[in-house]
C-alpha cells in the first residue's frame, strides 16, 4: 500500500478546503440550536450528542459555518513540519508559516501567556467550555508541534509562540492534590476536573520547554504532575480517562497520549523511576486494543465505535517506538487507509457494525490522519 499517495490525497482535500471545517462537537455554533437550549446543560448535551451520531451532516440547514478549530490547526502544522524536514525546497515551510499566521489569529484573550480553545461552546456532563476558553489539551498539543516545527524548520517564532504556553499552565489552570506533593492540573482555568490525558499533556510540554528554557519552576511542576498520573496508575498498566466515578472508562486514543506524554520525558532525561510503569502500559496498549489485521477498538473490552482518533494515534505512537512495533504500525495504518479513506481525500469520522459515519470533520478525522501519515513516513524516511 502506497502510504504516499493516501497523504497526498488527503493533503490536496485539506487544502482545498483551506484548513477550515466542521467539527463533531460545534452543534452549539448553530444559532438556531444554541437558542433552543435555553442555556440547560441537558439540552446543550443533547444537541452536541444528536449531531455528533448522525451520520448525516445537517449543519448547513442549521446555519453552522466551517471554522479554523485551533486544535486542527496545531496538527496540520505539525504535520508540515515533517513534510519539510524530508523535503527542503521550500514549499512547505510556505504552508507553516500560514498556518502560524492562522494560530495566533485564534489565541485565546483571556489567559496569560498563550492558549487556545475550542472554536465552539461545549457542554460535557462535567462542565460547560464556552467557545474560546484556552484547555490544557488542546494548548499542549499545539505547544508540541510547535517545538517540533521550530526544531523541523529552524523558524524561530513557532519556538517565541511555545515558550509563552507554560504561564498559562502555571498560573490559570487548578490544581488537585493528595498530600504527597504530586499533583493533577484542570482542564480548563474553570472547572476542576483533573483528567490523566490533560495533566500528562500539559506535563510532558513542561518538561520539553524546561529543556529549552533551564526554568527550574517547569521541571519541578512538571515532574509532580507526572508522579500524580503515574501513581494512579492501574496495576495491568492501563489508567482510567479521570477518577470521578463517572470516568473511569478506558480506551484506545488516550491511552496513547498518556503514553506519548510520558516517553517525552524520557527523551528530556527525566523519570527512569517510572520507566516499569511505562513499559507495563504499552503492553497493555499493544495487547487489548487491536485485532489481530489491525482493526483499532475503542475501548480495552469493546471494538465499536471505531473511531478514526484510535488508528491514528496509535499510528502516532508506535510509528516512533522502533523496528519491535514496525509490523503493527503497518496493520493499524494499512486497515486505516483500506477502511477509513475515502475515494475524495478524507477520512471518516466513525465506523459501526453496520454503517460508517462518513462526516469529513476536519480536525478530528483530517488533522489527526495528516499527524499520523507523516509520522509514519518521518519514521520510514
Amino acid at each position: 500500500m502506497d502510504v504516499s499517495n493516501s497523504l497526498r490525497a488527503l493533503q490536496n482535500y485539506v487544502e482545498k478546503e483551506q484548513f477550515a471545517g466542521y467539527d463533531p462537537y460545534d452543534a452549539l455554533n448553530s444559532p438556531l440550536l444554541s437558542v433552543l437550549s435555553c442555556r440547560n446543560k441537558y439540552l446543550r448535551i443533547i444537541f452536541i450528542q444528536l449531531l455528533k451520531r448522525l451520520p448525516i451532516n445537517f449543519r448547513p440547514i442549521l446555519f453552522v459555518k466551517k471554522g479554523y478549530n485551533p486544535k486542527g490547526l496545531g496538527l496540520f502544522l505539525w504535520g508540515y513540519a515533517k513534510l519539510h524536514a524530508s523535503d527542503k525546497s521550500g514549499r512547505y515551510f510556505s504552508v507553516v508559516q500560514h498556518l502560524l499566521d492562522l494560530l495566533e489569529g485564534v489565541k485565546s484573550i483571556d489567559c496569560s501567556g498563550n492558549g487556545w480553545g475550542y472554536n465552539f461552546d461545549w457542554q460535557s456532563r462535567a462542565f460547560f467550555v464556552p467557545k474560546g476558553t484556552p484547555t490544557v489539551v488542546n494548548s499542549s498539543f499545539i505547544g508540541h508541534a510547535l517545538l517540533d516545527a521550530w526544531k523541523l524548520t529552524g523558524n524561530v517564532r513557532a519556538l517565541e509562540m511555545a515558550q509563552p504556553i507554560a504561564e498559562f499552565i502555571l498560573r490559570d489552570l487548578n490544581r488537585h492534590s493528595e498530600g504527597d506533593g504530586s499533583l493533577c492540573f484542570s482542564y480548563t482555568p474553570h472547572d476542576c476536573y483533573f483528567v490523566h490525558n490533560a495533566n500528562l499533556l500539559g506535563a510532558s510540554l513542561l518538561i520539553r520547554l524546561f529543556r529549552e528554557t533551564g526554568h527550574a519552576e517547569w521541571q519541578d511542576v512538571a515532574l509532580a504532575a507526572l508522579t500524580w498520573s503515574m501513581r494512579h496508575q492501574r496495576q495491568d498498566g492501563s489508567w482510567y480517562y479521570a477518577e470521578r466515578e463517572s470516568s473511569r472508562w478506558v480506551d484506545s486514543f488516550h491511552t496513547g497520549f498518556n503514553l506519548q506524554a510520558i516517553r517525552y520525558f524520557f527523551d528530556a532525561g527525566f523519570a527512569e523511576e517510572w520507566r516499569e510503569g511505562y513499559e507495563r502500559g504499552i503492553r497493555f496498549y499493544q495487547e487489548n486494543f487491536f485485532l489481530a489485521d489491525g482493526t483499532p477498538k475503542y475501548f480495552h473490552d469493546q471494538i465499536y465505535p471505531i473511531d478514526i482518533h484510535s488508528p491514528a494515534q496509535a499510528v502516532v505512537f508506535f510509528s516512533g517506538m522502533g523496528m519491535q512495533y514496525a509490523d503493527l504500525t503497518r496493520r493499524v495504518l494499512f486497515w486505516m487507509i483500506k477502511n477509513m479513506q475515502d475515494e475524495a481525500g478524507y477520512f471518516y469520522f466513525q465506523k459501526y457494525p453496520h454503517y460508517m459515519n462518513k462526516i469529513p470533520y476536519m480536525r478530528w478525522g483530517q488533522a489527526w490522519a495528516f499527524h499520523a501519515l507523516t509520522e509514519y513516513l518521518l519514521h520510514e524516511s
